[in-house]
């Protein structure tokens, strides 16, 4: 599995088939701490989320179906 690098202020993803530059479907991997809050109903709702880890384990291009052909480019007037 290899990981794919998360974009930047000063870069987004490509794909190097199509293109693409805005459509994307997103495979990752999150270790979180929720707090969760119970109502008296039992209903759960999070009130509160910390990230400890996340990978992106892949991401696809909705355009033309590419996996593994992302890459991360300039974005217009982004400092990289």
């Amino acid at each position: 599995m290899t990981t794919v690098p998360m974009p930047t202020a000063g870069t987004r993803w490509r794909c190097t088939l199509c293109g693409n530059l805005t459509r994307f479907d997103v495979t990752r991997s999150s270790k979180v701490v929720e707090y969760v809050h119970l109502d008296l109903a039992g209903e759960p709702k999070v009130e509160e989320r910390e990230v400890v880890s996340e990978t992106i384990e892949s991401v696809r291009c909705r355009w033309c179906n590419a996996v593994d052909q992302i890459e991360l480019v300039d974005r217009p007037g982004g400092d990289s």
